[in-house]
């Protein structure tokens, strides 16, 4: 019997990902969107006739109920969020809203019209923010640094809720930062990789960042969407951390990027004080032992591979505006 499965933000970075892996494997998907007037399908414009798209939003309590009877889902994987963090700081009440909140409309839809349903919820390493312990698990304490990883930690905790209050197959995975040639420019690793392609083509000066210094766990999204369709394949829901457990500085990151195109980072970088956030996350890594044991998670993308490959889209991309 073909099993279905409902994504939310399934136009995303890791929306994308997954739908490709479930098709993969012969699901029925449904991809909840929002309605834009002009249709955001870059990322899954190749997979669009394979989905079956539900208009909805987080937080309209009523579409997602008719989103989960429409689907009658076997799996939900709920991906959708105001995902970046330095727009947290200047919306803050509508990344609580929908970031937050949002999780508790998708988990009530799912109890009322298809409770047995398995459900994913996306969390995110910035809950552990200004960090306690490092490398950070599963049972590091939260200490989030930004409107962004407050609202996460609420999601987060509303799905550990809803699991031991209703007995719902509900985990989350708590994802550290993880890229790819489909991550959004505004996100400091495409922001570099497509600087570095545009300077290399001539139709950028300059690259101006904020702290070259802050040190995080990367890894590749089509590697971390295998986790969140093994977590929910388990006989028991549990929460999991899904990183590489190395840890990068920015700087790095630049280093790769602009050296892969035969250029020095330092004559194109400018250090730039509106890019530094008011509370910054200095460091972030993650202990991915649980996963890698009962998930029997592999990673396959190291960090150099990762920033190379997003390089070559983006140089791709660019090189048909090139003068």
């Amino acid at each position: 019997m073909t099993k279905s499965a409902l994504i939310t933000g399934i136009t995303g970075q890791d929306g994308s990902y997954l739908a490709e892996l479930l098709l993969s494997k012969g699901y029925k998907v449904f991809g909840l969107r929002r309605r834009t007037s002009v249709p955001i399908l870059e990322n899954i414009d190749h997979i669009k006739n394979e989905i079956e798209f539900l208009e909805g939003d987080l937080l309209d309590q009523g579409s997602l109920i008719q989103a989960v009877r429409a689907s009658n889902p076997d799996e939900v994987y709920n991906l959708a969020a105001q995902s970046f963090v330095g727009t947290s700081w200047g919306q803050p009440v509508v990344t609580g809203e929908v970031t937050g909140v949002g999780v508790t409309n998708m988990l009530e839809a799912v109890r009322l019209i298809k409770p047995e349903a398995r459900f994913y919820q996306a969390s995110s390493s910035e809950m552990f923010g200004k960090v306690v312990e490092t490398p950070q698990r599963e049972t590091t304490p939260f200490y989030p640094r930004s409107p962004y990883g407050v609202a996460k930690v609420y999601g987060h905790w509303i799905t550990v809720n809803y699991r031991e209050s209703f007995d719902m197959f509900a985990c989350s995975g708590i994802l550290f930062n993880h890229e790819s040639p489909r991550r959004g420019v505004e996100f400091v690793t495409r922001k570099v990789t497509d600087a570095a392609a545009r300077i290399k083509l001539g139709l950028q000066k300059e690259l101006r960042m904020g702290n070259l210094d802050a040190k995080r766990d990367w890894g590749f999204a089509g590697d971390y969407v295998k986790a969140m369709y093994l977590m929910l394949q388990q006989d028991q829901a549990d929460d999991y951390v899904i990183s590489t457990g190395e840890m990068h500085t920015v700087q790095e990151l630049v280093e790769i990027a602009f050296g892969h195109v035969g250029l020095k980072w330092q004559d194109h970088v400018v250090i730039d004080p509106k890019f530094v956030r008011p509370a910054e996350v200095d460091l972030l890594l993650g202990d991915c032992t649980k996963a890698k044991e009962k998930l029997d998670w592999k990673l396959e993308v190291g960090f150099e591979q990762l920033v190379t490959m997003m390089v070559e889209s983006d140089l791709r991309k660019n090189s048909k505006y090139k003068v």
